[in-house]
């Protein structure tokens, strides 16, 4: 009688299982999430600059996709914010004012917008990779200033209004309901990108990260995988931008500028790229140092921070999700173990090893 072999499918799924056990959802996750809760109920002074932190948090997510996970270098990932943004304010001025359908306008906007840019800054590496980047948010940035009876240019796209999310909850002066939007739009993105990164797709984009000539010979369509990946990540930060229109009810021509970008790639360089965590962890720090610095030094908070930045890179160049693995390592890691014959007499191995003549 012949020997059946498993399927492919289940293979698959024992290779994978692993992966998904080293990432499931832990404590830490359970902390950022009372974290969130209590903000909430304990800083409601502070709830518009939280809310802004939890859409800084979806766009940090949306940037580690494309340059953590897949090694995509880019300095012009405000396009797809930006996209997303304009393409959720002029939905709900033109056609309704319902959120939930403009988040989707928006991711799907932005996802198409990555989709035409990524045919084209995908077909090369390295310094001409970033600089392609940098170009098409430069052009989008200077289509959006030109067509003003569009986009309405410097002054921003306002004269819109955003209706109860569900039906049910009103936007109100205070953003009690924007924080909690925010913070339930993060929670699905988030899993969403948990989920991605662990998938079959993920683990293979990750593999063309390390080693694109390799995954090409194993026969993987390196080409494909990076656009598919550079797409959706897109829609993602597009996500963040129409999150962003919907919650502060004007488009400004700034969420298409360099100035945006960098300042996704600087939350991503302190909370460490290739983990969902870093990128977390490093919006808030950006967002809320940039607040309280500037609050106490209008004119020099970039300075403080630059310095910060440079420190971060100097002694943590995996970023302070990196310092925090090595510190937590470090505190259980186990004592060394010692034999009990050993401990109870420490002379004794050497006297047993000792042969009479």
């Amino acid at each position: 009688m012949s020997r059946t072999n498993p399927s492919p499918s289940i293979n698959g799924m024992k290779q994978v299982a692993p992966a998904l056990r080293r990432k499931r959802l832990g404590m830490l996750d359970a902390l950022l999430l009372l974290a969130a809760i209590a903000t909430y109920f304990f800083a409601d002074l502070y709830l518009a600059l939280a809310t802004s932190v939890l859409i800084m948090i979806v766009f940090a997510l949306s940037l580690d996709l494309v340059q953590g996970y897949c090694g995509i270098e880019t300095l012009g990932h405000a396009a797809f914010f930006g996209s997303g943004a304009y393409a959720a304010g002029l939905f709900a001025l033109h056609v309704s004012p319902n959120p939930l359908l403009g988040l989707a306008v928006g991711a799907v906007v932005a996802g198409l917008v990555g989709l035409i840019t990524g045919v084209v800054v995908l077909r090369v590496n390295g310094l001409t990779q970033i600089m392609l980047t940098l170009t098409c948010a430069t052009l989008l940035y200077e289509a959006g200033n030109i067509a003003k009876s569009i986009t309405m240019g410097d002054d921003g796209l306002t004269g819109y209004t955003i209706a109860p999310v569900l039906g049910m909850f009103e936007f109100d002066i205070y953003g009690h309901t924007a924080y909690l939007y925010a913070l339930a739009v993060l929670l699905v993105v988030y899993l969403f990108t948990q989920y991605l990164v662990n998938s079959p797709f993920g683990l293979t984009v990750q593999g063309i990260r390390e080693n694109a000539m390799r995954m090409s010979l194993l026969g993987v369509r390196v080409g494909l995988r990076r656009l598919m990946l550079y797409t959706i990540a897109a829609a993602v930060a597009g996500v963040a931008g129409a999150l962003s229109a919907q919650v502060n009810n004007i488009v400004a021509l700034d969420t298409l500028s360099f100035t945006l970008s960098a300042n996704v790639l600087v939350m991503l360089a302190l909370g460490g790229t290739g983990r969902l965590y870093g990128a977390v962890l490093g919006a808030v720090v950006f967002m809320v140092l940039s607040d309280r610095i500037a609050a106490i030094d209008p004119t020099n908070w970039l300075a403080a921070l630059g310095v910060l930045l440079i420190v971060v890179v100097r002694f943590a160049p995996d970023g302070l999700i990196g310092l925090v693995d090595r510190l937590t390592a470090r505190v259980r890691r186990p004592a060394p173990a010692v034999a009990p014959t050993e401990a109870a007499n420490p002379q004794a191995t050497t006297t047993d090893k000792e042969v009479t003549p």
